[in-house]
């Protein structure tokens, strides 16, 4: 009741308009302003819902100073929010914002800005927000989502093959179901632990600090990850009290059922699907997306798994054909939708990194499908050669002779025989013509009069088990290829599994659009910053070296401003008696365009230089250290339309 009630939580808490990665809206104070007095607090406004860690706010002051502040909260109660109240004494000069906040679909984004008191400071602070994820931590995480995809799959698609394919012997599939649950706990926990460090940025050490993992059991996502680790705890109980039995009940059936559909949710309420527009639709097709994905994969496992063994009956390859065929059916619908919602444009799907990675995804399920055609070429002919071989037993069986009692007997034994093997002759024949096998030919028999006549299970071993029926070496041949296929459609579903995960990590095309959109209008960072080295050390200049780090802002169409710091050899501040730049563009006979340098005191800046066309302009940058001593340098700067 408990996990019914926490999913059914993150399914509803997920419902809002917003798009999957948060951007932000709106900060104040507004970036690059300038106030008379200091502000009270700082607030800042999403695209979605975002979570609060420890470190959301770090203020710092003209001299590189952090700001001590208050505990950062939900502005009004509102999720989409973060604020945080600041000191009653600033002072003047330029401060710096760095934040940092955890989207609704689980990834953390981060960010900086700046203000000023009074007056700008000539020389701003120079704080990075912070790496957005560890390397480490993050290359982990990745392991830990492609882990717990393959496992789902093993898990769920081998459990469905069971069920739906109703194998004769389950016996050799026990491995996996046992591999794909251990697989799959293993990387939740795994998951669970690195969330506290993932979303701090910090590094993998920081998975075992109590507290983090506190943090992370409060948050959206660790609700989702603790609750498929119950889900799993009620997959190894229904596991269990299956062994020994072959054949599924209802009722473990729908139990099943219900553990499938709360896994998926595990996944869709902490994803992509979990944010953006249609969010119910969304969750829905990303649930039917993944089950579909795991019957199909999962499938190919086990269906590879009785073929080594040497237990697959035709009759259940051709059941997994069908089942395959729907799951296919099920991801091309949700995936065309899954598609269109994560994209907006079609140009998103070659102009950014969602899009490329997607056609690399579905050029892979490319190959998987074709694959899937040859496998089920090879069942066809394997249902054709195994009904062809019930036939020639059917035509060599003896007639019922005998008199006497044991005579009878045997007669009675035979005629057994010969009812078996015919309904197994008729029931297969039924099968071939329901894939289209090529009709047997008559007469054609890979065994001799004695084999005749053993049962068509096979003799019985000596634990009592049927064993193998004897088969011609047609069939034999076309099982090392069906064997062949399905191993090449499972080599290259784990390049598929390994595209989903860097896909479900990706920043979705649609929300890329919106959050630069979001940037752009609130005035966020968007320069091109530039760094040109110079160096004219001579007898007169021992020291002239360093190099000018130019930050060219917006950096595209228009308008734009430019502020130019220079930098001595030892990485401080310099100051030097003369700075020039210009632009030109070469392609089109534009320029040299004078930017009108002037010193600012301790920087040099421009408030209005006009590029009238996008492309990449020659940036020249003179740099006089004396009289006679200059230098000048030339750089290419991309200006965007």
């Amino acid at each position: 009741m408990l996990l019914g009630t926490t999913l059914v939580l993150l399914l509803l808490g997920s419902a809002g308009q917003a798009s999957a990665h948060a951007a932000l809206r709106d900060a104040d104070p507004a970036d690059g302003s300038v106030l008379t007095t200091a502000p009270r607090s700082i607030t800042l406004t999403f695209t979605e819902s975002v979570g609060l860690i420890d470190d959301t706010f770090r203020v710092f002051d003209p001299r590189n100073g952090r700001v001590e502040t208050g505990e950062a909260q939900h502005a009004d109660g509102r999720s989409d929010t973060a604020r945080v109240p600041l000191p009653a004494r600033l002072g003047t000069g330029t401060f710096t914002v760095a934040w940092r906040v955890v989207s609704a679909d689980s990834h953390p984004i981060a960010g900086a800005f700046t203000f000023s008191i009074g007056a700008p400071s000539p020389t701003p602070a120079a704080v990075s927000s912070g790496p957005v994820e560890d390397p480490a931590t993050a290359g982990l995480h990745k392991l830990g989502r492609w882990l717990a995809y393959g496992a789902a799959a093993l898990l769920i698609g081998t459990a469905a093959f069971v069920a739906l394919c109703r194998p004769p012997d389950v016996r050799p599939l026990r491995g996996l179901l046992v591999a794909g649950w251990w697989t799959f706990t293993a990387s939740t926990v795994l998951l669970l632990l690195l969330r506290a460090p993932y979303e701090t940025g910090a590094g993998p050490a920081q998975a075992l600090d109590p507290s983090g993992l506190t943090r992370t059991l409060s948050g959206r996502p660790g609700i989702a990850l603790a609750a498929r680790l119950l889900l799993l705890a009620g997959a190894a109980v229904l596991l269990l009290r299956r062994r020994g039995r072959e054949r599924p009940t209802r009722a473990t059936l729908a139990t099943g059922l219900v553990l499938a559909v709360g896994l998926g949710l595990t996944w869709a309420a902490a994803e992509h699907a979990s944010a953006g527009i249609q969010v119910p639709a969304a969750m829905t097709s990303s649930v039917l997306h993944l089950l579909a994905m795991a019957v199909w994969l999962g499938g190919l496992t086990a269906l590879l798994t009785l073929l080594r063994h040497g237990t697959l009956p035709a009759a259940v390859a051709v059941r997994f054909s069908r089942l395959a065929a729907t799951s296919v059916t099920v991801l091309v619908v949700t995936g065309v939708y899954q598609a269109w919602r994560g994209l907006g444009t079609l140009d998103a799907l070659t102009d950014t990194t969602y899009g490329r990675t997607l056609l690399a995804k579905l050029g892979a399920v490319g190959l998987l499908l074709l694959a899937g055609a040859w496998s089920r070429q090879w069942t066809g002919r394997l249902v054709g050669t195994e009904a062809a071989r019930a036939r020639a037993e059917e035509a060599q069986t003896p007639d019922v002779e005998g008199s006497g009692t044991q005579g009878g007997t045997k007669a009675m034994a035979k005629v057994k025989v010969k009812v078996k093997e015919t309904v197994a002759a008729k029931t297969e024949a039924k099968v071939a013509a329901a894939v289209g096998a090529p009709a047997a030919k008559e007469g054609v028999s890979g065994r001799t009069p004695a084999q005749a006549s053993v049962p068509p299970d096979g003799p019985p071993s000596g634990d009592g088990t049927p064993l193998a029926p004897a088969r011609t070496p047609a069939e034999d041949a076309h099982r090392r290829a069906l064997r062949r296929s399905v191993l090449a459609e499972v080599a290259v579903s784990v390049v598929v599994l390994g595209l989903t995960t860097v896909l479900t990590g990706t920043l979705p095309g649609r929300a890329e659009a919106e959050a630069a959109a979001s940037e752009q209008s609130i005035g966020l960072p968007v320069a091109s910053v530039t760094t040109v080295p110079f160096d004219m050390s001579g007898p007169d200049a021992p020291g002239a070296r360093g190099s000018v780090q130019i930050t060219l802002d917006p950096g595209r169409v228009g308008e734009n401003s430019v502020q130019a710091v220079v930098y001595g050899p030892d990485g401080g501040f310099a100051t030097v008696p003369e700075l020039r730049m210009s632009f030109s563009l070469p392609g089109q006979d534009i320029g040299p365009l004078d930017a009108k340098l002037t010193d600012r005191g301790g920087y040099w800046a421009a408030d209005a230089v006009n590029l009238p066309l996008p492309g990449t302009w020659e940036m020249s940058v003179t740099v006089r250290a004396s009289e006679i001593d200059q230098v000048t340098e030339t750089t290419p700067v991309r200006i965007t339309g």
